[in-house]
């Protein structure tokens, strides 16, 4: 007599956030200043403005676009603010940073835009590992959006989770 297997976890009432559930989906590119710099030292101002006239901005079509610079040059702010000015209208977001601070953007943008009411009063469990690059501060930014409406908090998976907040009972 064989007996049903009973998925326990997925008939409780846990919620489970995958977070690369909500990973923008697009390209990533980076615009290195390093490249642009004469001698590989200083930002020419005239060589810098005709860099910009001449450079192909249409490849970062609907990109997602981190712009940074690899030496140690001390770039000029409005070298950046003419940079996002010439990708404004293309790429999808532009910022200042890394890789991963163009990720720990995009996820500060989904996470503040995020709908709680489905998690209040709720025992919410957030999946950690996985394939895409998802910022450890992205799992910062969501404890501290649901911390105020949930019942509890864990981390992991539903068969061996790490709590991370639970509501005191208050009678």
């Amino acid at each position: 007599m064989e007996e049903e297997i009973i998925n326990k976890v997925a008939s409780s009432s846990l919620i489970n956030i995958d977070l690369e559930d909500f990973y923008p989906a697009g390209r990533r590119m980076t615009i290195d200043l390093s490249d642009v710099l004469y001698q590989g030292l200083i930002l020419r101002e005239k060589d810098f403005r005709e860099w910009l006239k001449t450079h192909d901005w249409e490849q970062y079509r609907d990109a997602y676009v981190a712009v940074f610079c690899s030496t140690d040059a001390i770039i000029p702010v409005w070298a950046y603010m003419l940079l996002a000015a010439s990708l404004a209208g293309i790429a999808k977001k532009t910022v200042m940073g890394s890789l991963n601070q163009l990720e720990t953007a995009l996820y500060q943008d989904v996470i503040q835009t995020m709908d709680i009411l489905p998690f209040i009063d709720q025992r919410v469990i957030v999946k950690g590992c996985g394939n895409l690059p998802v910022p450890e501060s992205a799992y910062v930014m969501l404890t501290e959006k649901l911390k105020p409406v949930v019942k509890s908090l864990m981390y992991g998976e539903a068969c061996s989770t790490v709590p991370v907040f639970k509501q005191s009972r208050t009678f």
